[in-house]
């Protein structure tokens, strides 16, 4: 997934333009602005292209009729056993007709041209695009479950993330400092995520500055030398299992200067699920607890 996290942003930068507005009565529109003929009834086999649409669901109890997925897709674990399509950018479109899907769920990272065969097989697809911060992933989740007869469902889900988003905020009102944060992509030098990622709003909704929000990227390769100037007050390290964040953890720590940097030297130095922080999906307001339970100890549950 990691791979797949780097790709996204300069893979489909123009891929997606707007979010979808109500068509006419019998059609509503996907995120590419095509209509998208409303279901007479909930589809039976649906194939997802992307690990975070597999994610939302099963959240919706819709595991059972996932008929297809990516390698990627590996949460939940029942998931892991299902018939695999291919990647985000290398889907097989032979392997997706195959499995005689009524819904194809395509998201940001699946080639427009890929999408557009496989919609030119028959096959119903609706394409879904990422949100810009948290307050887009309910509004994500009410789409997956208009298209797929699970309203209520979604609806439950999407109010129960909202209400947790706003406990945080609640929990964070009237916070008198941001301490600075760099978010580490472990594995790859020192990948970091720029103001047009959706993890930037991540870190300000958890109470914390982003020291490399300024640059207008969704992920940017940091310098030695500039980490070194800013500074940070926390660093969290996305990885994949304990023995992956202490491996990053260590690399950092052994950069000449680095043990000059605030966060490195107090130790506030963290863990965070690449697997959970990298899909824009409910497991999101997870890390988001997280996080701000470490950038404001003793204002929500869940202290470190």
């Amino acid at each position: 997934m990691r791979g797949a996290l780097l790709l996204v942003p300069t893979l489909v930068a123009a891929f997606f333009l707007c979010s979808p507005v109500p068509g006419p009565a019998q059609d509503i529109v996907d995120d590419l602005g095509r209509p998208f003929p409303r279901p007479e009834r909930p589809p039976e086999r649906i194939v997802s292209m992307a690990p975070n649409v597999t994610e939302i669901l099963f959240a919706l109890g819709l595991g059972g009729r996932v008929a297809g997925v990516t390698r990627f897709c590996d949460y939940p674990p029942e998931a892991r056993s299902l018939p695999r399509i291919g990647g985000l950018v290398d889907p097989n479109i032979e392997i997706v007709r195959s499995l005689d899907p009524d819904l194809v769920i395509a998201f940001r990272g699946n080639p427009l041209r890929l999408v557009d065969r496989i919609r030119k097989l028959g096959l119903p697809v609706f394409v879904l695009d990422i949100g810009e911060g948290l307050e887009d992933l309910p509004l994500l989740i009410s789409k997956v479950g208009l298209i797929t007869g699970t309203e209520a469902r979604a609806e439950a889900l999407a109010a129960g993330l909202r209400g947790r988003l706003g406990a945080v905020d609640a929990a964070l009102k009237g916070i008198d400092s941001r301490p600075k944060v760099f978010v580490l992509l472990y594995g790859q030098g020192l990948w970091t995520c720029g103001g047009e990622s959706y993890v930037d709003d991540l870190i300000a909704r958890a109470g914390g500055a982003n020291v490399a929000a300024a640059l207008p990227k969704k992920w940017v390769l940091y310098k030695r030398e500039r980490i070194i100037r800013d500074d940070p007050d926390v660093v969290f390290i996305l990885s994949r299992s304990s023995k992956d964040f202490a491996a990053g953890r260590d690399w950092l720590a052994g950069m000449a200067g680095i043990e000059a940097v605030s966060a490195v030297r107090s130790g506030r130095v963290y863990e965070l699920d690449e697997n959970a922080a990298s899909r824009f999906g409910p497991r999101l307001v997870d890390v988001l607890d997280r996080m701000a339970a470490v950038l404001h100890p003793g204002r929500l549950r869940g202290d470190p």
